[in-house]
């Protein structure tokens, strides 16, 4: 049984009215904290989420430190790749690197399945731990989308500009899909797993699809992310997308069968509203942000509250992840000043 208290995060992705605004932070987890620093110098990221008790700490150190109203499960979107076949090494400076990228629909079919409880029990035991005995907020588990993942899978690591994936899209469809296809089918059953161990909401990572047209989306991506929301959904979560520089996207998510459309920092919430977004959304304050002066922080804070308290159903993030330049200080004060400030104006 969970013992979760703090259920406002639940609510605002349900749009149901809060005391205030909650707060969580993509990346909160590690990389601009002292104590992560320290575990880091002497183990992988891969090696961290492999130990259940390292990683739950990992993942609730930020509720401690900076009074956040979820915990985001610390691990990365290769973790299942491994299983189906994969080859990936997280190379520090560089990301993940993938030694054998797709060429092929032959290399497609080689890819196998997963099996949660075979091949990542260690990303369950760490949810269960954390929901049954660590955490009094929600847990939120997360996948990659089948785009992103494509792209390192065929790039072979972090792109710049996603040629080779375009090119493998548009010259090799069945390919493509059949792809899309077995990377759907992995993220479905890897994300079951987590809510079955304790996770209480799933954020989809579709990073790097910002890179499509809208055109190109609806055909080559939209089906598949129906499929993948549409299995979700049954299993009564909240559900958040969330890429980078994909505004142009928004209304394709906002008509998929998810709860909270994520947006990062170049759209602002009233522009996302007038374009027909009706759904709780969860953002968007640049993260580069976080080392300007603390005025800077506050004034550009009070102007995205004051647009998504405007209805119910908004969840206060950063339109990115922190970067390790970050203080933990300042996200610390944010939080405090995202709860104070929203509750008054909720009061009123």
């Amino acid at each position: 049984m969970s013992i979760t208290i703090n259920d406002t995060f639940l609510k605002a992705a349900r749009g149901e009215r809060t005391d205030y605004v909650p707060v969580w932070y993509m990346r909160q987890a590690g990389r601009s904290q002292p104590e992560y620093r320290a575990i880091k110098e002497k183990y992988s990221l891969f090696e961290i989420t492999h130990q259940p008790e390292l990683c739950a700490y990992v993942t609730r150190l930020p509720v401690e430190q900076y009074n956040n109203d979820a915990a985001i499960l610390y691990k990365d979107i290769m973790t299942p790749l491994p299983a189906i076949g994969v080859d990936v090494e997280i190379k520090s400076g560089i990301g993940p690197v993938i030694d054998n990228p797709i060429k092929s629909l032959a290399d497609v079919e080689k890819l196998g399945e997963i099996d949660p409880e075979e091949d990542v029990p260690y990303v369950l035991e760490t949810i269960k731990l954390l929901t049954k005995e660590q955490l009094n907020v929600p847990l939120i588990g997360f996948t990659g989308a089948p785009f992103t993942l494509a792209s390192y899978m065929i790039e072979g690591g972090p792109s710049k500009n996603y040629h080779k994936t375009k090119a493998f899209m548009y010259s090799e469809p069945k390919a493509w899909f059949a792809l899309m296809d077995k990377l759907a089918d992995t993220a479905i059953s890897y994300v079951k797993a987590q809510i079955k161990a304790g996770a209480k909401a799933i954020q989809i990572f579709d990073s790097w699809v910002g890179a499509l047209n809208v055109e190109d989306y609806r055909y080559y991506i939209k089906p598949v992310m129906e499929r993948i929301f549409a299995s979700l959904k049954e299993e009564n979560v909240p559900l958040i997308m969330f890429g980078v520089g994909a505004s142009h996207l928004v209304k394709e998510w906002h008509d998929l069968p998810l709860d909270v459309v994520g947006l990062d920092w170049r759209l602002p919430i009233q522009e996302a509203r007038a374009l027909g977004v009706s759904k709780p959304v969860q953002g968007n304050l640049e993260p580069a942000l976080l080392l300007a002066p603390w005025e800077v922080i506050e004034a550009k804070t009070k102007a995205i509250l004051d647009q998504g308290m405007k209805q119910p159903g908004y969840i206060y993030n950063l339109g990115h992840g922190v970067f390790p330049e970050v203080k933990p200080e300042t996200l610390k004060r944010l939080t405090a000043f995202v709860h104070e400030y929203s509750a008054e104006k909720m009061a009123k």
